[in-house]
């Protein structure tokens, strides 16, 4: 052994002196010439290349046992390629470095090391980017976040300065070209965003921007902006684009804010006036349309009769060329009857009221008389005049 003593002193492997009387050996142990020895490393060495011979068929130094160590060393090495894209991942495959394929989610293969590997960046995550503001802190104005001027400060169509903040989301949708056609993809999604937010201002005039075309904006800016990135191949696709606030700029807004009052009363007056004469006009034709229907109706009223008149009178005179004398009778008849049919008084012809016997309505001449007053003379001569003619029989009456 290599740490046997040696010059039969019993000097230990690093030349400490013999151990005759029972003192420490090298490893802290008492002596004595009884004592347990140290192990020996080539001992166990030994010892562990015959249990590996014995658990290899054939033995260490046969062709087969190599032959089955290389395949079980192959095999492993070609499992080693399996791996699993999850569901919120795409799996970019490289070899040698450089990017070939992108596989979707699910059981996939690929060369082992080192030919092939295997990248799986998340493609679902919604990243967020603010254009024109900064959020956490507070700005000038006391609101919370902090303002880029550079970023935010934009030309209107008719050439007036808008302050516009906004953010974009997006997200991975290709992870191959999101890894290697854009380098910075982050500050590439940030400049073209900022760039396709100006064209679209660019267009609209400051009126309809402040007011009523902010999803006309956030709309054609996402368009414009998923067209930019898809001639980069970034790889990227944007969710949404958000306006967070459109002012103009800080030094003007007060009297910008004063304009737009003063637009917006303009807009209340004209409306009112609107409203007023839709109101009047509606009134005025149908009160036309009432007279004329009045006055076509009085027309044909009119015209009815005179023609009924006429055909009248063409009958009354056809008739009378035929009788003159019967005519004439029942000409007269009829006007008669006519003007005397609403005449209170009654006549008796002297002849035909022989038998008739006078009547005097006394109700009737007290309902006409006025009321009399207390002591009124006039009254009570009136009721003698009355009572007088009641007893008097008329001349020429029966008693």
């Amino acid at each position: 052994m290599p740490w046997s003593n040696q010059g039969g002193g019993g000097g230990g492997p690093w030349g400490s002196p013999p151990n005759n009387g029972g003192g420490p050996n090298p490893w802290g142990r008492p002596g004595g010439g009884g004592g347990p020895q140290a192990p020996d490393l080539e001992e166990l060495l030994r010892r562990g290349q015959e249990r590996f011979k014995r658990l290899l068929p054939g033995g260490m130094g046969s062709g087969r046992g190599f032959a089955v160590v290389g395949a079980a060393l192959v095999v492993i090495w070609l499992a080693s390629g399996f791996y699993r894209v999850q569901a919120d991942e795409q799996g970019v495959v490289l070899r040698f470095g450089q990017w070939i394929r992108t596989e979707q989610p699910g059981l996939r293969y690929h060369l082992p090391l080192p030919i092939e590997s295997v990248l799986t960046p998340k493609v679902t995550r919604v990243s967020r980017i603010e254009i024109g503001f900064r959020s956490g802190g507070e700005n000038a104005r006391g609101v919370s976040g902090r303002e880029m001027p550079d970023e935010s400060m934009m030309l209107t169509g008719d050439e007036n300065i808008i302050d516009i903040q906004f953010t974009v989301l997006w997200a991975i949708k290709d992870a191959g070209q999101f890894l290697f056609k854009i380098r910075d993809p982050e500050m590439t999604v940030k400049k073209a965003a900022e760039s396709a937010m100006r064209e679209v201002i660019g267009r609209t005039e400051i009126q309809p921007a402040l007011t009523e075309a902010r999803q006309d904006i956030e709309n054609s800016t996402r368009q414009l902006l998923q067209q930019i990135l898809d001639q980069y191949q970034a790889g990227v696709e944007i969710t949404q684009v958000q306006l967070q606030k459109v002012d103009p700029p800080a030094a003007v807004i007060d009297a910008f804010n004063d304009v737009q009052r003063a637009r917006a009363d303009r807009e209340r007056v004209r409306n009112e006036a609107e409203a007023y004469r839709n109101n009047i006009i509606p009134v005025a034709r149908g009160e036309v349309e009432r007279l004329i229907q009045e006055a076509s109706a009085y027309r044909e009223q009119v015209v009815s009769l005179a023609q009924g008149d006429a055909q009248r009178y063409k009958s009354v005179y056809s008739a009378y060329t035929q009788a003159k004398d019967v005519t004439t009778r029942r000409l007269y008849l009829e006007t008669m009857e006519g003007i005397l049919r609403n005449t209170p008084k009654v006549v008796i012809d002297s002849k035909a009221g022989q038998g008739v016997v006078p009547y005097l309505p006394l109700s009737d001449l007290m309902r006409t008389l006025p009321a009399p007053t207390p002591g009124s003379t006039s009254a009570s001569a009136a009721k003698g005049a009355v009572a007088s003619g009641a007893a008097s029989p008329k001349p020429g009456s029966q008693p």
